[in-house]
């Protein structure tokens, strides 16, 4: 088995220089020489847009720093999925949309990139237009408005209008997601479309100027004929999803077996400065597998060829395979400089017996980190402790300076303890057993004092006799690994007189129960934060939290609604960053999340037929962005007899 290639990233493997630059950096607005000019009186006009004024690509920009300008396009990438799907319309309330059904669609300002991440992947904050080639705001950030390409096209031909923009806009409103329409709905009080190609937008007074530019310009924009003509709605599962204006369509599907999305030859912004380098491949193709392990095996097989790695046992022994051995297929380990994703076992708070934080705090110490990672993932994970784990305002000791003058302005909302102790660690374990007996006892002397005791036959129940029953549903297409972290936290939970049911379920049934917030206790995530918006609120805030999807917990902290507000009123980085620290040391004090672990690299293997620049950027691994197919391997690896 060969040793995986490490590559490098844009910066070295410490993630803090460039999240410092763009966190602590003076307030600072740019010149006309870096394309943000002024107009008379305090009209900003610009090519793109940051909070803070500050852009890291001038107006005439030839492409992103990172891309390859001369990759070659053509060929086939091909990917995993796990489960089923059910509908292409990837806003549904309903159903199980299909990997990357979102990603046809366009935006007024650049699109995220198939993969996730930042665009541009280089920096964090700033947007550039698409579907807009300019754009201009008061200085107050009252109103924006967006001066859109007249050649931008749908991929029926038909022209993207204003129209469209405000048909969009006002589509999520009505039918979107709950938590998102009663947000946007409190800051942006119009959109009108003021002729075919101009759109503005009309934002609420007496509030934060937080995510009001970049979220008008961050809307999918639908075809409005195509909606009417078909009278679809945005809340429901379908498979004849509407066309988009973006570089892939949706060329063919097989219903929980695979997609295809093609490049569109006529794309109309592919010599863009800002898709210069990018979208590389003819076309992309996802095949479904009802479990893990099952996709691996094809993987093997060659019926897919690329695989982001996630499973730290197969990562360690499960590539001592042929195609390995003889060079066909390649392993790199590249640096993931971004903040983890805080994953881990999320305690339902609206559930009566988790809403005491002792309860939660006892059966954390169910998880044992240390056996898990030596016995289950090979040592190659690391404790996560933190919501935004490496970065600069991670939160560590004591609070000081501009937080610790943060948290004492907001009075007796902050307990006492948290403004003289260090921010709340993951526990540590003893990694020789899975039952750790010193955090049990902790944990059932928190327990204890939660008032919930044990009875004759070992089992917890409160004053009522009402046992402690907690479930844990998980998708039957979890890797072996994570069923045995998950049975692993089981165990101990009994151990503790708690009895835990781990239930495995088939992925539609864990998709309803995942949003009908049908658990006690479910393996999830929240995500982290690099920058502070109102998105914090549909994650953390208490006003969406009896029904957004981004809070599985179902926080609600006036604490955490506190410092997310001012966040939101920053005027500078060096506040910005001094909230955002706060506001992971009040999440981790709310105990909400048993955090698990985190990788530093992102581990991919893929059949040796593609290629990307040498050095990555900070913010995207962006195997489906600007990667691309090498023709010549390609052929070897035929003539082989790799790969058909």
């Amino acid at each position: 088995m060969t040793s995986p290639r490490v590559v490098t990233r844009a910066r070295a493997l410490d993630p803090r220089p460039k999240l410092l630059a763009v966190l602590g950096a003076s307030l600072m607005l740019l010149t006309a020489a870096t394309g943000l000019a002024r107009a008379e009186g305090d009209v900003i006009k610009s090519h793109g847009y940051s909070f803070f004024g500050d852009l890291t690509y001038p107006a005439d920009f030839k492409h992103f720093d990172y891309v390859n300008p001369d990759a070659p396009k053509g060929g086939e990438i091909s990917v995993s999925a796990p489960g089923t799907f059910d509908s292409m319309n990837p806003y549904s309330r309903k159903g199980r949309a299909g990997r990357y059904s979102w990603m046809v669609y366009e935006s007024l300002l650049g699109e995220m990139p198939a993969t996730g991440g930042s665009l541009p992947a280089d920096v964090i904050g700033e947007s550039y237009g698409l579907l807009a080639e300019r754009l201009e705001y008061d200085e107050g950030k009252t109103w924006v408005t967006f001066y859109m390409r007249p050649e931008a096209k749908f991929a029926d031909g038909s022209p993207v209008t204003a129209h469209d923009v405000v048909f969009s806009h006002n589509l999520f409103l009505e039918q979107g997601l709950p938590s998102y329409a009663q947000a946007v709905k409190k800051r942006i009080l119009s959109a009108e479309a003021l002729d075919d190609h101009t759109v503005k937008f009309t934002f609420a007074t007496g509030i934060s100027r937080r995510s009001l530019i970049d979220q008008a310009g961050s809307v999918p924009v639908f075809p409005k004929a195509w909606y009417e003509k078909n009278e679809a709605r945005l809340d429901e599962p379908r498979l004849d999803a509407a066309p988009g204006s973006g570089p892939y369509q949706l060329d063919s599907y097989d219903v929980n077996r695979r997609i295809t999305y093609k490049r569109n030859p006529d794309y109309w912004g592919k010599d863009l400065p800002i898709n210069v380098g990018r979208h590389n491949f003819d076309s992309i193709r996802v095949e479904y597998f009802a479990d893990d392990t099952a996709g691996f095996e094809a993987f093997k097989a060659g019926e897919y060829t690329f695989r982001a790695e996630g499973n730290s046992k197969r990562w360690a022994t499960g590539y001592a395979f042929p195609a390995v051995d003889k060079g066909w297929v390649k392993r790199e380990e590249i640096p993931d400089l971004t903040p983890p994703t805080p994953t881990g076992f999320v305690f339902n708070l609206g559930r009566p017996a988790l809403k005491d934080k002792r309860v939660r705090e006892a059966l954390s110490l169910a998880f044992n980190f240390e056996w898990t990672n030596e016995s289950l993932q090979y040592g190659l994970f690391k404790q996560r402790h933190s919501f935004v784990e490496n970065a600069p305002h991670m939160a560590g000791d004591a609070p000081v300076g501009a937080e610790l003058e943060l948290l004492k302005s907001l009075g007796d909302l902050v307990p006492v303890d948290m403004l003289s102790t260090p921010a709340v660690l993951a526990h540590s374990s003893k990694a020789k057993r899975l039952n750790d007996r010193r955090n049990l006892r902790t944990a059932m002397k928190l327990l204890d004092e939660a008032g919930w005791a044990v009875g004759d036959d070992g089992m917890r129940r409160n004053a009522k006799g009402e046992k402690m029953v907690l479930e844990i549903p998980y998708t039957s297409s979890s890797s072996p690994t994570l069923t045995a972290v998950i049975d692993g936290f089981a165990k101990n939970l009994i151990t503790m007189g708690v009895e835990a049911k781990p239930d495995k379920i088939d992925s539609a049934q864990y998709t309803l129960r995942n949003r009908e917030r049908d658990y006690d206790i479910v393996f999830d995530n929240y995500r982290p934060f690099l920058s502070a918006g109102t998105g914090l609120m549909q994650m953390y805030g208490s006003g969406e939290a009896e029904f957004s999807l981004f809070n599985p917990a179902g926080l609600a902290s006036p604490l955490v609604d506190a410092i997310i507000e001012r966040s939101l009123q920053s005027t500078n980085k060096e506040e910005e960053a001094a909230a955002l620290m706060a506001l992971d040391r009040a999440l981790r004090y709310e105990r909400m999340m048993v955090p698990v672990w985190y990788n530093d690299a992102s581990w991919v293997a893929y059949w040796d037929q593609y290629d990307h620049p040498e050095t990555l950027p900070e913010y995207a691994l962006g195997e489906l962005d600007f990667w691309w197919f090498d023709a010549a391997k390609a052929e070897k690896l035929k003539s082989a007899g790799a790969l058909r």
